[in-house]
């Protein structure tokens, strides 16, 4: 079989995993895989469909294959992903480029999708959205250095503005066993730093076990030989328990960084999104994590804008984001999405409102991000190497501090010059100036 497969991964790093499972799919079944769409016969779209920019960047996507398509360059589309889960047969009706559209149930049939597809075949299929594979071989699409291990699909958390439920179900964790496997097998394979990622990391395990099993999970990876970094993102506020606070702060692999959406401060905005705690509970859990492990890096996310937000309510947002300064933060304006509960709340917030106000909180941020900077110069911190920078004509990686592509870099020379750091080399940095929230520094040792 010579035909050529890309698929282009938009959206989060869950979505990067599904993609990176049909791709061993389409190598079993012979497809050859290029990361170049405009050389492949067949493009398969892994869309995103979580907020209204995600969902227009997918449909942009499919538009600019199809031009790709007219010119005889690609043979065939294929639509996956959550925007063809949401919306379904209309994605096929609007976006003619599309020669199959396929719920997320279909991934592990992908290759006879696309098999059909290539035979001129137009498809539709949706099958159930829990046929969606949790686990399976995957063609690592990241660098070989980090991978991110999906511990499981769905949320039943039922935030008012969140369209996840819809799109995947409810909560569906993986096996601990299955788990320690794959990180077992990631880390044989060369991979130094494992991502922990799901809808809620926190809630690992209940629908399996009946309990909450991040804890339990993370001292099952630490044992394994070969990683040095476990990154934890999308932890929830309310299930931050003391038990995984002391299981970060005990276990050296866990790294002192922890990314936990809180999307707002105010109770009675909390309450509308159904946000389980308070502001009260949210600070408790912040003083937590910073009493116990004084150096933890805090990542989170705010949404300005939910419907019925008052001047106050945003101020006292502003203010709390001042007060906490998280060293990791982003702000977004809240989308309105079809079929959520907010969607149909009274009070929707003027566009330009709401912009406004994400960019009054992040203006705030780089202020806090620019003094957490000014902090580390002078220190000396372990960097991992990812490549070197042409122009700048020094080398560049992440520290404990920085998650791959949402957080900042750290740029540095070697003063030993006959030295040349390889891609995925752990080297000690002394930080010696910052600019624009990136660090600059020498590596030593």
């Amino acid at each position: 079989m010579n035909e050529k497969v890309g698929i282009v991964s938009l959206g989060c790093a869950k979505n990067q995993v599904d993609a990176e499972m049909m791709l061993f799919t389409l190598k079993q079944r012979g497809y050859r895989i290029v990361s170049d769409p405009a050389m492949a016969d067949a493009v398969i779209v892994n869309t995103c469909g979580f907020i209204e920019s995600s969902k227009q960047e997918s449909i942009n996507e499919i538009i600019e294959l199809g031009r790709l398509k007219e010119e005889g360059k690609i043979k065939c589309i294929i639509v996956t992903g959550c925007l063809a889960e949401r919306y379904k047969h209309t994605v096929k009706e609007q976006l003619y480029e599309a020669d199959a559209v396929v719920g997320i149930g279909a991934n592990e049939s992908i290759a006879d999708i696309l098999e059909k597809c290539l035979e001129g075949h137009q498809e539709e299929v949706y099958p159930d959205k829990l046929l969606c594979p949790l686990e399976g071989r995957r063609i690592q699409s990241t660098p070989s250095h980090y991978a991110y291990l999906k511990l499981g699909d769905g949320c039943n958390n039922r935030c008012t503005y969140c369209a996840i439920p819809m799109i995947r179900g409810k909560l569906r964790s993986r096996s601990i066993e299955s788990l320690v496997e794959e990180a077992e097998r990631l880390a044989s394979d060369g991979v130094k730093e494992l991502i922990l990622i799901a809808q809620d990391v926190t809630r690992y395990g209940l629908d399996l076990y009946g309990e909450l099993k991040l804890p339990s999970l993370l001292k099952e990876l630490c044992k394994t030989e070969g990683l040095k970094w476990i990154r934890l993102l999308y932890c929830y506020p309310d299930a931050v328990t003391d038990e995984l606070i002391d299981c970060i702060a005990g276990e050296e692999k866990i790294l002192n960084y922890i990314d936990v959406p809180l999307q707002h401060c105010n109770d009675r905005i909390l309450k509308a999104m159904n946000r389980r705690g308070d502001k009260k509970t949210i600070v408790d859990m912040i003083n937590r994590l910073r009493t116990k492990i004084p150096d933890i890096v805090l990542r989170t996310t705010f949404i300005c804008g939910f419907p019925g937000e008052t001047e106050e309510e945003f101020t006292e947002l502003s203010e709390f984001v001042k007060e906490m300064k998280f060293q990791r933060l982003g702000c977004f304006a809240y989308s309105q999405e079809e079929d959520t509960p907010a969607a149909g709340f009274e009070n929707q917030i003027d566009e330009e409102v709401k912009e406004k106000r994400a960019e009054i909180i992040m203006e705030q941020q780089m202020g806090i991000m620019e003094e957490y900077c000014r902090s580390m110069i002078g220190k000396k911190i372990e960097v991992v190497c990812e490549g070197f920078d042409r122009y700048a004509e020094c080398y560049f990686g992440r520290s404990a501090a920085d998650s791959p592509d949402v957080d900042g870099k750290v740029f540095f020379r070697c003063s030993d010059e006959g030295k040349k750091p390889q891609m995925g080399e752990f080297i000690q940095v002394e930080v010696e100036d910052m600019i624009d929230c990136d660090l600059i520094g020498t590596a030593v040792g």
